[in-house]
């Protein structure tokens, strides 16, 4: 049996076309090359099944039967081919929306912009005189007698109400 010229001369100009996109660094033309081989493996496949015979499921009768493996490689590496092209497609939308939008920067609030441009904030040292004088830090035992918090002293009293 010899295979159709035109047909061999068709795969390897699809495999080499393919491979010569998919060394480009965009993305689409990495997928367009990646489409291309796998036609050209499609292709190769197909070709080397040999002759062309009866279908496999009808039995009996003379004459050669076809090999129904190669077939069913060319559906896996159609349904292979299908879902790496998805998977692709989906890494191109992805990095086109990124490309075009660009929400994903945190905007500055105008509040933001006027504390930033304090020169207060930036210019005056907080001493650790200050820090022990803020109501925030302050001790516990700064506390004056004469301010009631709770209604209970602490002590060996605790708990007992004040009266």
């Amino acid at each position: 049996m010899t295979t159709p010229l035109i047909l061999v001369l068709v795969m390897v100009t699809l495999i080499s076309c393919g491979i010569y996109l998919m060394l480009d660094r965009t993305l689409t033309r990495i997928l367009l090359g990646f489409l291309l081989v796998g036609n050209g493996v499609n292709l190769l496949i197909f070709l080397m099944s040999g002759s062309f015979g009866r279908a496999p499921i009808v039995g009996g009768g003379d004459g050669d039967m076809s090999d129904p493996l190669p077939q069913a490689f060319i559906l896996t590496a159609i349904v292979i081919t299908f879902g790496v092209s998805a998977f692709l497609l989906a890494l191109i939308y992805r990095s086109w929306r990124l490309a075009q939008d660009r929400s994903d920067v945190v905007r500055d609030d105008e509040s933001d912009l006027d504390l930033g441009s304090t020169e207060a904030l930036a210019t005056d040292e907080v001493t650790d005189e200050d820090v022990a004088e803020t109501p925030e830090t302050s001790d516990d035992n700064d506390i004056s007698d004469d301010s009631d918090t709770s209604g209970y002293e602490a002590g060996p009293s605790a708990g007992k109400a004040r009266s």
